[in-house]
């Protein structure tokens, strides 16, 4: 497996290198270009498209390899890979025709709810154990299991195109993701999540080489909503054979795309406005406002990404031996960071600030009775 592992991996970086420039000229000559506005970094007409590059590099590896597997997999491994091309396929031709056509909102929505049902009543892929914190292992009810698992598909599949802003963002950040997720695959001994997961990763990468600033193609929705639906998958299904899922981990590992999302919520809020109202608020906007470059705003939020990999492999571990006590200090440390990162870079607001201002007057009182000795 560690020779099909490391070929697979080294053949899908391969193609994608390859296939990329292919997709380029195939998406100018087709339409599916990006034109600049008030809301949008770049300043010229740029290809996208780039996600079918990422899913054809994928599956052509993996058809590659499925010859060379052991045929001792599981019925439900087998009906995960199922799934996982079969959604994948409906994301990506929807991805991509959205690239094209800019098909409206709420025919994409019903299009991704159709995709989860299938992958979730086609496929019986839905969370059946769920290990919350300072609990054990519990089995999860069908009327529970089913709209859950629809509902965070079809969230995490729209996740990363709130991060998709800046050259190679997204994709960098899915990479890093799906890395993490390729490490607990292999701690956990799922063979066929980890296969999957290099496939994906060595595809993602060589894509990566066009898609780094100055970028030659962006990946568009097919790329962004592909990747979402690879990590809710990955993530949701990936651990202790497909079955068991650890409450916080996915949500960890989409910390990126999700706090950005629930700080935009609260400031739209505090600023009366409607909350799917576009602004220029995100992540990586504070950081451009701030005065980092392009190229280091990108390699700051791949920092973050990084260490909620770090906290989410921590977490996921310590679950595998109910140490309760390590999630819990898992959850202080993020929401701590993130909020301290939030009000440092803005993202609320420029003058809502409690945690700063709290440690500010901690200093002004220490120094007042530090003076007054």
């Amino acid at each position: 497996m560690w020779m099909i592992y490391t070929i697979g991996f080294i053949v899908s970086l391969g193609l994608a290198l390859g296939l990329t420039p292919f997709v380029k000229k195939f998406a100018v000559k087709v339409g599916a270009v990006d034109v600049p506005n008030a809301r949008k970094v770049h300043t010229r007409i740029m290809p996208r498209l780039g996600g079918l590059a990422i899913f054809l590099s994928f599956v052509i590896t993996f058809f590659l390899v499925l010859p060379f597997l052991p045929e001792s997999f599981s019925v439900r491994e087998v009906n995960f890979v199922k799934a996982f091309l079969v959604g994948g396929t409906m994301t990506i031709l929807l991805g991509a025709f959205d690239d094209r056509f800019d098909l409206p909102a709420k025919f994409k929505f019903l299009v991704q709810i159709a995709t989860a049902c299938v992958v979730v009543f086609g496929f019986d892929i839905r969370l059946e154990f769920a290990n919350i914190p300072f609990h054990t292992y519990a089995s999860v009810e069908s009327w529970i299991a089913i709209p859950f698992t629809i509902l965070w598909i079809v969230g995490v599949t729209n996740a990363i195109n709130l991060i998709d802003g800046l050259d190679g963002l997204a994709a960098g950040v899915s990479a890093i993701a799906i890395g993490t997720i390729t490490v607990m695959a292999f701690l956990m001994g799922n063979v066929v999540v980890a296969l999957l997961c290099l496939l994906l990763l060595g595809s993602i990468i060589g894509f990566l080489y066009f898609n780094f600033h100055p970028a030659k193609i962006f990946m568009g929705d097919s790329g962004a909503l592909f990747l979402g639906f690879s990590l809710a998958l990955l993530s949701l299904l990936g651990f202790k054979q497909v079955a068991i899922v650890s409450f916080l981990t996915p949500l960890i590992l989409i910390g990126v795309p999700l706090s950005d999302t629930l700080f935009a919520i609260v400031r739209r809020w505090m600023q009366k406005k409607p909350i799917f109202s576009p602004d220029k608020g995100h992540l990586h906007h504070c950081l451009r406002e701030l005065g980092f470059s392009h190229r280091q705003t990108v390699l700051i939020i791949y920092g973050i990404a990084a260490f909620f990999g770090v906290l989410a492999v921590i977490q996921s571990s310590a679950a595998m031996y109910n140490a309760n006590w390590v999630t819990f200090v898992v959850i202080c440390v993020m929401v701590f960071f993130l909020q301290i990162g939030a009000e440092v870079i803005g993202l609320i607001g420029k003058t809502k600030r409690p945690l700063l201002d709290f440690f500010a007057r901690l200093r002004m009182k220490a120094g007042a009775e530090e003076s007054s000795k």
